[in-house]
């Protein structure tokens, strides 16, 4: 949708086609029984970037979507019943850590100025910068190295934390787009001065409510769109790509074709055999993928007004359960969770008296050897279950109109290759010019743009792989001729 309307204000003419029978991609919205959910992402940060989608047909984006702020911006819950809110002002979270740890504020400084100087780097820097050249990976490496990005984040945050139950809280950013803090390159940690520098908010009616807001500007600005349709191939003639051919045998044309599939699929199924170079198939070949989701969707016939909007509910392990899910891909007796709540800061996602939730437990994905459909009900049943001991009592007798994805309903509904939940995972041998690169390799004419590309997963880095694009694409104003855009 970034892509389709930079393309639309450039004076192309765009042809937006998705196999989803409503827009948002993995952003899709689930409603059951009153209740309300937001399917995919649910934190917003950096809003600048949709403002600036609605700046370019001078609108106003707080015109047509409320965001809110949210305190805390996460509540972490320990295994032993001690929680951490994080966000609000830098006093609020100092507060916090010095109820934890005292000796960790400096600590905490010194890591937030740490990040502040990454994300200068790595974000203000790189996340909009094409990388499809060498040479451009080449004059970024002296600075990551001076910060040290070869690290992990897991390093970074132990260079600067010592208390386990703060080090955890500030290492968790890696799983919010696909990564395990103790593999992902520390330029992740910019995620952290991300937060600080411009909030984390909620949008009312919920990541569907931007969705809808992105579709009604470009049905003004008259971006054709065709939903319930799958692409099946990219038509390449002479490595030149000339447009898309569709599930049904229809052919549309175009003078250039961006695609929002899954990274990989795109290069193992869309692209046909001639029009694949050595390159794309050497990084199939070495991809490293991103952990499978297992998502649960409930309401409950009460509400639980201590819960906040997000929390992180920590298990017993985190190196060990990390290390089951991305190197042993086996499914932990232990696990993790993501908590949404949405209904603490917008009712209307549940009937009067209730509470709607989501909940995301990172799994490993398909390329382990788990059964879903016998694992998928006792997961189920033990996340209600350790939920109802800790922060939500008495869910087995409350929970009403529940339902899950498992990593196979990613790899059907989405096209995911191996059903992983953020494409190919942020790793440093898989970062800028190393990921697949938003202007196609070998096919002219062919642009990139979601979390498989640069910059990476997450709403910030899948509307900055749209800015690349943008920054790729020649603009029409200044030609007579006309294009099209698929």
């Amino acid at each position: 949708m970034a892509a389709a309307l930079r393309l639309k204000a450039k004076g192309y003419d765009v042809v937006l086609v998705d196999r989803c029978l409503r827009l948002g991609g993995r952003a899709q919205v689930f409603e059951r029984g009153g209740f309300r959910h937001d399917a995919g992402p649910t934190v917003i940060t950096a809003p600048f970037l949709f403002e600036e989608l609605f700046s370019l047909f001078g609108e106003r984006f707080a015109d047509h979507v409320q965001l809110v702020a949210l305190t805390p911006w996460y509540r972490f819950h320990f295994a032993d019943g001690d929680h951490f809110d994080y966000g609000g002002t830098l006093e609020d979270t100092l507060a916090e850590i010095r109820r934890i740890s005292p000796e960790d504020e400096q600590g905490y400084k010194r890591l937030l100025a740490q990040s502040k100087r990454i994300f200068e780097a790595g974000f203000v820097r790189l996340a909009d910068e094409p990388f499809h050249r060498f040479t451009t990976m080449l004059k970024a490496v002296p600075s990551l190295i001076r910060l040290r990005c070869y690290q992990t984040v897991w390093g970074l945050v132990t260079r600067y934390l010592k208390h386990d139950k703060l080090r955890r809280a500030f290492s968790i950013q890696p799983l919010l787009v696909g990564g395990n803090p103790f593999d992902t390159t520390s330029i992740y940690g910019l995620i952290h001065y991300l937060e600080r520098a411009y909030g984390v908010y909620f949008a009312m009616g919920g990541t569907g409510a931007i969705v809808d807001a992105l579709s009604a500007l470009m049905q003004r600005q008259g971006v054709t769109i065709k939903l319930g349709t799958k692409v099946e191939q990219i038509e390449i003639t002479h490595h030149t790509a000339t447009g898309v051919r569709l599930a049904d045998g229809t052919v549309l044309q175009a003078d250039i074709v961006v695609s929002n599939a899954d990274t990989a699929h795109l290069h193992r199924s869309m692209i046909p055999p001639h029009g694949q170079t050595l390159m794309p198939k050497l990084k199939l070949a070495a991809a490293h993928y991103s952990m499978g989701l297992f998502v649960l969707y409930f309401g409950t016939r009460r509400t639980y007004d201590n819960v906040a909007h997000h929390t992180i509910w920590l298990g017993e392990q985190y190196r060990e359960l990390l290390h089951d899910i991305f190197s042993r891909r086996v499914l932990s007796d232990d696990f993790s969770l993501y908590l949404h709540r949405p209904t603490a800061t917008d009712p209307s996602f549940a009937p009067p008296g209730c509470d709607s939730f989501y909940v995301l437990c990172p799994v490993p994905n398909l390329q382990a050897s788990v059964d879903w459909a016998v694992e998928g009900p006792r997961l189920r049943d033990k996340i209600v279950a350790a939920l109802g001991r800790t922060i939500l009592p008495g869910l087995d007798e409350s929970i009403t109109d529940d339902f899950y994805m498992t990593p196979k309903d990613f790899q059907g509904d989405y096209l995911s290759v191996h059903g992983a939940g953020f494409s190919v995972a942020p790793l440093f041998r898989q970062s800028a010019w190393f990921r697949f690169h938003n202007r196609a390799e070998g096919v002219k004419n062919l642009y990139v743009v979601g979390a498989g590309t640069h910059p990476g997963a997450g709403l910030p880095g899948v509307l900055c792989s749209a800015k690349v694009v943008d920054a790729l694409v020649k603009d029409l104003h200044s030609t007579a001729r006309s294009g099209s855009a698929a």
